[in-house]
């Protein structure tokens, strides 16, 4: 998805597979989306995408999603060619296409310590602005989909994601899998991390990586200094 109906433009985010989107507008090739699970607006070239019927694109990402479960896996299509695809994509709806998939996938609400489990899934995926596969994945696109593979729908952006939830004190009030939101010298939220046990902390920064996290923020482990400055950590399940 990118930001302007251009192939130069700044990429804002990801479509993976089985992902269901609104059109809201058309120019030439590029088509302007919203996306149905977290009201996302970007556009993308409308060769990249199949029409369904709105009733089942809003069944497919509010009560039939099932998110795959391997870093990648594949389809089998009408045809038995073969397409790839990527950790967290939704093949609840694979029968609309006539296509057949025998992997393993994640249905319905888990509990929270399973957002643990999924995290380290990515772990030393490369950072990519607006990325949300295991191929490249934001900050924010690394929680999304942490959550989003276990059934719970948040925000795309750290800014949003911020907004949810019950504000913690303090580090050691959180438990595995809470976020804590940083900010920059001007107090806008510009990064977000899974906390694991013991403190520490799963994130995008270069790559998906797991650093220390104290009261200041941050420490990188490489550098040997704090990378980020702590704003506030929030319990969203």
């Amino acid at each position: 998805m990118r930001k302007e109906h251009s192939h130069q433009s700044e990429m804002v985010s990801q479509l993976l597979y089985g992902d269901c989107f609104k059109i809201i507008s058309t120019k030439k090739e590029w088509a302007q989306i919203t996306t149905l699970e977290d009201a996302y607006t970007g556009w993308i070239d409308q060769k990249q995408f199949k029409p369904i019927p709105e009733k089942e694109a809003v069944q497919l990402t509010q009560k039939n999603a099932a998110y795959t479960t391997q870093l990648v896996d594949y389809i089998e299509n009408e045809d038995q060619t073969l397409t790839a695809l990527v950790l967290g994509s939704n093949v609840g709806g694979i029968h609309l296409l006539n296509q057949t998939f025998k992997g393993s996938f994640i249905q319905g609400k888990k509990e929270k310590k399973a957002l643990v489990t999924t995290g380290y899934l990515y772990l030393n995926a490369p950072y990519l602005w607006g990325g949300k596969s295991p191929l490249g994945i934001d900050c924010s696109g690394l929680t999304q989909m942490i959550y989003r593979i276990n059934g719970h729908s948040i925000p795309r952006d750290a800014s949003q994601q911020v907004g949810l939830g019950q504000t913690l004190s303090f580090i050691e009030e959180s438990e595995p899998g809470d976020l804590a939101f940083f900010d920059d010298h001007e107090g806008t939220i510009v990064h977000v991390g899974l906390l694991l046990e013991n403190h520490y902390i799963l994130h995008a920064h270069g790559k998906v990586r797991i650093d220390r996290i104290d009261q200041t923020g941050i420490y990188n482990f490489d550098t040997q200094q704090h990378s980020h400055k702590l704003r506030i950590i929030k319990k969203i399940i």
